[in-house]
């Protein structure tokens, strides 16, 4: 094995290489399910025709030319990282950022990745006593993600292939309108593309984790429930409606003290989840609803969006 020529090859960082070095080491590794399986897998996972056809195109059969040695290579070794902390729930990047323009094999790598550890994440939630419902609805999420990649031209996908080792190590579940991240004390909540935010869709996902953990993760203690987003941020109340979804989601919460997030820039991730791209001018961008008319008006005006984490107990209100 040698750093600088994978590197080189693949073009990307040195550092970046070795960093899958030292976390996936000797490692064992997961097999891809069989070739034959693998459409209907990726139905259940929710991937749509288009995205399906390019994953079996670049599919990595013994003789596929699309595959280099260095291909491989990463391919089993950030395999072996992801499934080295099986039942993690942190924020994972499971290996570099590649070229994505040169063929299904590159673009889709950590698509297989994943693939080859929904068998092994499956058998870790029925140790946990998890049913076949919610397992497959929290790992179908890939097709989601792929979806919106394909909208934003590839732009999404690098922050969508560490999101989504949190799902391959049963790290996080999704339990109706809200997706629920196991860690520390709080149960971080996410919020999917998946529909209205309604009060009573959020109250039902919520009743819900709060059976769900104590069920199968007994040994786990939350106090809260928390979350860190954009959505939190009080500007928005100088343009949304009181009794709009979003402003009643922020009603649930007690907002920490502001600090700027390191590495995120929420002006970008709030581009990023309303217009599912981050390279249209603002005065290109549409005005159809109410949120997207605020997010232009607001960065038009030169102001900035800030990322927002607050916190509610666990226990319903009494």
């Amino acid at each position: 094995m040698d750093p600088d020529a994978i590197a080189a090859r693949l073009g990307v960082p040195v550092e970046d290489i070795d960093r899958v070095h030292r976390l996936a080491a000797d490692r064992p590794s997961a097999p891809l399910p069989a070739r034959a399986d693998a459409p209907a897998i990726l139905d259940r996972l929710a991937v749509r025709p288009d995205d399906a056809a390019e994953i079996m195109a670049g599919w990595p059969d013994p003789d596929s030319a699309l595959w280099t040695p260095e291909l491989r290579w990463l391919l089993d070794r950030t395999t072996a990282l992801v499934l080295a902390d099986l039942g993690g729930h942190g924020w994972l990047s499971p290996g570099p950022e590649l070229p994505r323009d040169r063929g299904p094999a590159w673009r889709h790598l950590y698509v297989y990745a994943y693939l080859a550890l929904v068998d092994v994440v499956r058998g870790y939630h029925r140790d946990h006593g998890i049913t076949d419902e919610v397992s497959w609805t929290t790992l179908a999420d890939l097709g989601r993600n792929l979806a919106i990649d394909r909208r934003m031209h590839g732009e999404g996908w690098p922050v969508m292939q560490s999101w989504l080792t949190l799902h391959a190590r049963g790290g996080l579940y999704e339990l109706g309108r809200l997706q629920h991240q196991r860690g520390g004390t709080t149960i971080d909540l996410h919020i999917p593309e998946a529909g209205p935010l309604t009060p009573a869709a959020v109250a039902a996902s919520l009743d819900a984790a709060r059976v769900f953990f104590a069920r199968h993760f007994p040994d786990e203690h939350y106090t809260a429930f928390a979350c860190g987003s954009w959505l939190l941020d009080p500007q928005l109340r100088e343009y949304l409606p009181a009794d709009s979804n979003i402003i009643r989601f922020q009603q649930r919460f007690e907002l920490e003290p502001y600090e700027e997030p390191e590495g995120l820039d929420a002006d970008v991730e709030v581009r990023r989840f309303v217009f599912r791209t981050l390279t249209t001018p603002l005065d290109k961008l549409p005005r159809d609803t109410v949120l997207q008319r605020a997010v232009v008006d607001h960065l038009t005006a030169g102001r900035h969006w800030r990322w927002h984490r607050g916190r509610f107990p666990i226990q319903p209100h009494r």
